[in-house]
């Protein structure tokens, strides 16, 4: 049996292979209520038949100003949570697991979709008043609030109650985004946080309300839910986060409750050099991991199975995240698995003429 189709087991969750579809957002909640709808069933119930082992929904605002444009989902109300729960039903059918990107957009929020416009969006049409850590704007866009001490510390609590909902919904894990730009990682990156108060300076105060937020959802949701974090472990400039950080905050999270690291890089500032390529980001997923026990993921660039493959028989990471090549491929583990010669049982039934093409 190839790694990549081996079980991967976390806390009381097992997954039927490596495969982890990455969190893509959609921008298609079209009535701006967060409310999940028919693009989201079909667009990730079909990744679910395609063979992946679990799905990460995408970014979703534990609270209305949390999302990144006024399109994204949301899961802090109840009609959310029902929309949501019609989504996880058929990627449970799918015999794929489905965990949710927990996620608060911060200075990168209020913005339009790719389709729709460019730069924030403004209050007379449905945009709002971003916040951060500190009230330094990322280019294009305007200018957040500095959150307050006691505002800092009521975020907690908003996703703790997030993931609560999220169990609600059926969803058989959880993960925390503190990458690519957004809040969480505003908060960890020199760069965009000057604070003077118990959430800025030294790198314990930086990191200090991401640990918490893992402490509430581990007492809220228990022993057996999985918690991931995704990071970006780079910022890609010396005076910025680092992959040496990473690790740090991955160890500290862990011995409060996280059980899996998720690790890309980039997306806090502009006019940075990336050194992007097939597999760029592996050598940083390899670093963490090589810093803690719990299993990580690595994504960026990983195209094939037999790429897929090699990455994980040298030993150093657990799971492939597929992104983009997803979009091109809906059905990419089902590809993998017959390029790298192995037998799934899990073709839905439908496909299985697909199975093995001349």
């Amino acid at each position: 049996m190839a790694k990549l189709f081996e079980s991967l087991k976390i806390r009381d969750l097992e997954v039927r292979n490596r495969i982890f579809i990455a969190p893509m957002c959609q921008y298609s909640c079209e009535n701006q209520d967060g409310v999940v709808n028919e693009w989201h069933l079909v667009h990730l119930g079909a990744r679910a038949a395609g063979g992946a082992g679990l799905i990460i929904a995408e970014a979703t605002g534990v609270v209305p100003e949390g999302r990144i444009t006024p399109w994204c989902p949301g899961i802090w109300n109840f009609d959310q949570v029902a929309a949501w729960a019609r989504v996880v039903e058929f990627i449970h059918s799918q015999g794929a697991k489905a965990a949710i990107q927990l996620a608060h957009a911060g200075r990168k929020g209020s913005t339009y979709r790719e389709w729709s416009g460019k730069g924030s969006v403004p209050l007379e049409k449905g945009g709002w008043q971003t916040v951060s850590a500190s009230p330094i704007a990322f280019e294009g866009y305007e200018a957040p609030r500095e959150l307050s001490t006691s505002e800092v510390k009521d975020l907690v609590g908003d996703w703790a109650t997030a993931a609560k909902h999220a169990v609600l919904a059926g969803f058989d894990a959880v993960e925390i985004h503190a990458a690519h730009g957004y809040l969480l990682h505003q908060f960890l990156s020199p760069i965009s946080n000057h604070r003077t108060d118990e959430f800025g300076g030294s790198l314990e105060n930086r990191a200090r309300l991401l640990l918490e937020i893992v402490k509430a959802i581990r007492a809220e949701v228990g022993e057996a839910l999985p918690i991931f974090i995704r990071f970006s472990a780079t910022d890609y400039r010396e005076d910025g986060w680092t992959v040496e950080e990473t690790a740090t905050v991955a160890k500290w999270c862990a011995e409060v409750g996280a059980d899996m690291f998720d690790i890309s890089s980039g997306g806090l500032i502009t006019g940075v050099k990336i050194p992007s390529g097939p597999g760029y980001q592996v050598p940083l997923a390899e670093h963490v991991a090589g810093e803690v026990t719990q299993p990580v993921g690595t994504v960026g660039q990983i195209t094939t199975g037999t790429q897929a493959e090699e990455i994980l028989k040298q030993g150093k990471v657990d799971v492939i995240l597929i992104a983009r090549a997803s979009l091109r491929d809906a059905s990419w583990p089902l590809r993998a698995a017959h390029e790298l010669g192995v037998e799934v049982d899990y073709w839905p039934n439908q496909y299985a003429r697909g199975k093995f093409p001349n």
